[in-house]
């Protein structure tokens, strides 16, 4: 069954994507990228990570069990996974499997 209110959706979305990735390349064309957007594209992954951090752990209670414990291990098998092979991806999933498996059976 087609259903056009969805469709509707999905293209509007897909639009909008397309539109947002075009910009910068219709709005700079050749000309070299300004120095405020090359800086605000080396800062801002750094600044968006560390806001998640703290949203990550905002709710964590040091005072009740299990005493951030797992939200701790959890961080460092992330930094330790992205030190020793420097891949987003596998920092991010072996830190999530890493945490679910400490709240789901240890803790």
């Amino acid at each position: 069954m087609f259903d056009l209110n969805a469709f509707l959706i999905v293209l509007t979305a897909s639009l909008v994507t397309a539109a947002i990735r075009f910009l910068p390349f219709l709005l700079f064309g050749e000309r070299k990228t300004p120095a405020a957007i090359t800086y605000l594209g080396r800062v801002l992954p750094y600044a968006i990570m560390g806001m998640l951090v703290v949203f990550c752990l905002k709710g964590v209670s040091v005072a009740a069990a299990p005493h951030g414990i797992p939200e701790l291990v959890a961080i460092a098998v992330v930094v330790a996974l992205h030190v020793w092979k420097r891949q987003t991806l596998v920092s991010i999933v072996g830190g999530t499997v890493c945490y679910m498996l400490l709240v789901q059976l240890v803790f």
